[in-house]
């Protein structure tokens, strides 16, 4: 704070040696700046309608900043922000950067409302549709090279708003633990798959223990063929790395590695990611768990640096088309399962 304050002191004093023409072109261009994001123009390569889908449409001048267009079949009027999260924003430009900063920052909800000036109601709704379409991006990834693949076990949570909700269990108290022992139907299986490239996939599949069928709900159709799937001894890998034509190597019961090969970047992926819940967010609801890891895999585990993943971000929720409504984001299934 008292670095700020010398700082401010300092430019104070270069302001006060100015003339006045020089002062007016100063602050002249620091509202031009601030203006900047409000003035953001869209740049999404429009090809049809939103409404009736028709590639038959035209210009129709322009609301603020923006483009436009009226459909010849329909008759209806759209912009290059239709469909998009950013369709009817009452927020401009530099504020969804700000939050983009703030997600990338895995800043809590409280802290980032307050940094972007918005409700704590409208910052859990930002975050949900931008992981939302970030989930689009995940479906396109496909892992090649050295792959890790190893699952992990989280409590069923029901942390949140409990209204016209039925509690499927007596409540379990934090630092308590599960009333059943090992690998039960109280804990969701999240089997992961990462190569050593920055690249990873994971999803919710079931409860408990995993099986060929869940596994392969998650895995299949992921990984290049010939690829080298690295695993442990889990039997169902096996069957799921013939299917899919992979070069598997299975670490040994009880052992840490086969020869050179590990399964640690995998490990370290679980380690991150449970830290990332505990320490970051306080824990989640399983409701909302699969959207966290997509996060985790954006954030975390990605090699590009922090500024590079905000420009990826903000670029990737301009060009892609996410439906979800705010009101919609809380009615999601309490325990999202591949398979029941």
């Amino acid at each position: 704070m008292a670095t700020s304050n010398a700082e401010l002191e300092i430019v104070k004093q270069l302001f006060s040696t100015l003339s006045a023409d020089d002062k007016k072109s100063f602050l002249k261009s620091i509202k031009s700046k601030e203006k900047s994001g409000s003035n953001f123009a869209f740049t999404k390569d429009i090809k049809e309608c939103p409404h009736c889908k028709s590639a038959h449409f035209t210009k129709n001048g322009k609301n603020g900043n923006s483009q436009r267009f009226i459909c010849k079949d329909c008759c209806k009027t759209f912009t290059t922000s239709n469909n998009t999260i950013l369709f009817a924003t009452k927020k401009d430009m530099t504020t969804w950067k700000l939050f983009i900063h703030c997600l990338v920052e895995k800043y809590s909800i409280r802290k980032t409302a307050k940094i972007c000036n918005i409700n704590t109601h409208t910052a859990f709704n930002w975050r949900h549709k931008i992981l939302d379409a970030l989930q689009e991006m995940q479906e396109n990834v496909k892992l090649d090279g050295i792959i890790e693949a190893d699952e992990t076990f989280m409590p069923i949570s029901y942390k949140g708003h409990h209204k016209d909700f039925n509690f499927p269990r007596s409540a379990k108290h934090r630092g308590t633990a599960n009333t059943k022992r090992g690998l039960s139907k109280e804990l969701v299986c999240i089997p992961c798959v990462v190569n050593l490239d920055g690249k990873s996939i994971a999803k919710i599949s079931n409860l408990g223990k995993p099986n060929i069928v869940s596994l392969s709900r998650v895995i299949q159709g992921r990984i290049e063929r010939e690829s080298i799937f690295v695993t442990d001894s889990l039997r169902s890998y096996l069957k799921l790395s013939n299917e899919m034509s992979l070069n598997h190597i299975r670490i040994p019961r009880n052992k840490h590695s086969n020869g050179s090969f590990n399964i640690q970047v995998v490990n370290n992926y679980h380690s991150c990611l449970k830290s990332m819940l505990v320490y970051n967010f306080k824990g989640v609801s399983t409701k909302y768990l699969n959207n966290y890891l997509v996060y985790h895999n954006f954030v975390n585990f990605t090699k590009e640096t922090n500024l590079e993943k905000e420009q990826i971000l903000f670029k990737h929720i301009l060009e892609t088309n996410c439906l979800v409504k705010s009101a919609n984001i809380v009615d999601r299934p309490a325990v999202p399962l591949l398979v029941a």
